[in-house]
């Protein structure tokens, strides 16, 4: 059965249960709602840099700084992750690990080069 037309002053009463103004995502206006998502991004970040560092040892000034951020960016992305505003803990902490290992590398690699 078809709903009954529209007349000219508008649709008239809503019915009960209707979505309407006073409700926002099927919650109640000041309900919680949906939870932010999580900022996993320094996390992210780090372990590409750290591995990007590690890979590329061999052009040794940027593995450093490659290296050196990956740590920043993974200290930042654990503390949000302690904060519990990330999720990805264990991907920062791999991402300080292997920016360490590569700027370790880079830095060893770049003093054998200065030194022979």
């Amino acid at each position: 059965m078809p709903p009954p037309p529209v007349g000219p002053e508008g649709p008239g009463q809503v019915p009960y249960g209707y979505p309407h103004a006073g409700y926002a995502g099927g919650a109640p206006v000041g309900w919680g709602g949906v939870p932010p998502l999580p900022s996993n991004g320094m996390g992210v970040a780090s372990l590409v840099l750290g591995i990007i560092a590690a890979a590329a040892f061999c052009l040794w000034p940027v593995a450093i700084v490659l290296g050196v951020l990956a740590v920043i960016f993974g200290a930042i992305g654990r503390g949000k992750a302690n904060r519990g505003e990330a999720t990805n803990g264990g991907q920062a902490l791999a991402g300080v690990i292997c920016g360490a290992v590569g700027s370790a590398l880079a830095l060893t690699f770049g003093v054998i080069v200065l030194v022979t």
